[in-house]
């Protein structure tokens, strides 16, 4: 019988090694930024949880109305953040094969509170991650995109969706 028991632990612990990840485990290592708010992580595609932020091709404005390119610059930020140290990232839910939505850390460092904080990206409504007072504080603050004029990136996605059909073009 105890020699059943350990044949039946060992396979067991044979099983668990060689299962590959589930969508709850975190992945780690190093990642390339694709813009604001995704991830490339060992070969997949990473949502920073709870937040949004402007695509690369967005332009915002500033108080004193000159333009930027406020994806670009939200995507640059998160980048340098980052620089070449692993991140560690907890899917969330919303997992695919290739992509998935993740609470990601550089050390303790909390990546979507860090972009909310510092103005590059806005928190979601529903309050996923609890961003949004972090957000009420970037704004207080007028950091970011709060020190000017922008227009939310899902409004901005959905503009550009419906001016190409018209068009043929991509805005």
């Amino acid at each position: 019988m105890r020699r059943r028991d350990f044949m039946l632990r060992w396979i067991g612990a044979i099983i668990l090694v060689a299962t590959p990840a589930f969508a709850g485990d975190a992945l780690t290592g190093p990642v390339k930024v694709l813009d604001g708010d995704t991830l490339e992580l060992q070969g997949r595609l990473v949502d920073l949880y709870g937040i949004d932020a402007p695509e690369a091709e967005q332009v915002c404005a500033m108080a004193d109305e000159s333009r930027y390119r406020c994806g670009e610059k939200a995507a640059a930020a998160l980048r340098e953040r980052i620089g070449t140290t692993s991140v560690s990232c907890l899917p969330q839910g919303g997992t695919t094969q290739d992509r998935l939505t993740a609470v990601c850390h550089l050390g303790e460092t909390d990546l979507s509170a860090w972009m909310v904080v510092h103005g590059h990206a806005i928190a979601l409504r529903d309050g996923t991650g609890g961003y949004l007072a972090k957000q009420t504080h970037a704004w207080g603050r007028r950091v970011g995109l709060w020190a000017g004029v922008f227009d939310e990136p899902a409004s901005w996605r959905r503009a550009r969706l419906r001016a190409e059909p018209a068009t043929g073009v991509k805005p």
